[in-house]
């Protein structure tokens, strides 16, 4: 099998069992319907193990383009096959949404929300702030590709490693996914959303690609910060990159804390007012 095939196949199972729980949960008259948070995120850490357990001998599994941009920073991949990984991963997503489209077709027609179907194929912030956004992308992305090399640098049980990384992928979505639903992967967000913008969903409204934008700058930063960071931090490999990216993160947090507390402040102020009055 071709990296390339490894990448799409190992993608297309991430999104069948990663969308499809996402689907049973919230589409009306499934039978896991109103299962819950924590039936999804231990889905999606079973989905990733899943596809590593499938492709990873073949490509290394990545399944996300934050890990392949991640990895190839610090030289763990060569920058020519970057492009071959993103593409298959993203055309991998995107078969993998459709089957899920296929799987739950009574299902569509008796769920109304439009937001609700979205959300089977993309992600949707709890509180709509597109910084505050960025920055938990941004943070869940960089402690995935560091916990990844966290479990490259331990010796395992040979075959144990992709249930490591699944529950990695279930402690960031029980502990940080509540805010965005955790994309913490372009494909995974790009993929699923392209497919619902051509798919024939009934009532299936727009596809937010206002929004989309979120979901694949904060992963991409994270992944090449979260390698940059380990490799600094626990090589002692500190460079001009490191330092930059350090600067722009910072930035990118105080910028959102600001605006979070400017908010704050004009929400007081106005219930201040209408007390008053």
């Amino acid at each position: 099998m071709t990296e390339f095939l490894a990448e799409v196949i190992g993608t297309m199972i991430l999104i069948i069992f990663g969308a499809g729980v996402v689907a049973g949960v919230v589409l009306k008259d499934s039978k896991a319907e109103n299962s819950g948070w924590i039936v999804i995120t231990i889905a999606w850490g079973l989905a990733v193990t899943m596809g590593v357990y499938a492709v990873g001998s073949f490509s290394g599994a990545h399944l996300n383009p934050a890990v392949t941009l991640g990895f190839a920073s610090i030289g763990e991949l060569p920058w020519a096959k970057v492009p071959v990984y993103i593409a298959a991963q993203i055309i991998g997503a995107i078969i993998g949404a459709a089957i899920v489209f296929f799987n739950y077709l009574p299902h569509w027609s008796r769920t109304e929300d439009k937001t609700t179907k979205l959300a089977v194929f993309s992600t949707i912030p709890a509180i709509r702030r597109p910084l505050s956004n960025l920055v938990s992308e941004i943070i869940g992305t960089t402690v995935l590709v560091m916990g990844l090399l966290f479990i490259g640098a331990n010796e395992f049980t040979e075959g144990l490693n992709p249930l490591i990384v699944g529950a990695l992928i279930i402690a960031i979505g029980m502990s940080l996914g509540g805010t965005t639903g955790y994309a913490i992967n372009p494909a995974r967000d790009l993929g699923p959303r392209i497919a619902h913008a051509l798919l024939p969903i009934p009532g299936k409204g727009g596809s937010d690609w206002s929004y989309a934008w979120v979901p694949i700058v904060g992963p991409v930063f994270g992944g090449i910060y979260g390698a940059i960071f380990y490799k600094a931090i626990f090589t002692n490999a500190y460079g001009l990159p490191f330092w930059i990216l350090s600067a722009i993160f910072i930035s990118v947090l105080l910028t959102a804390a600001v605006a979070e507390l400017k908010r704050s402040r004009q929400k007081a102020e106005q219930l201040e007012e209408t007390t008053v009055s």
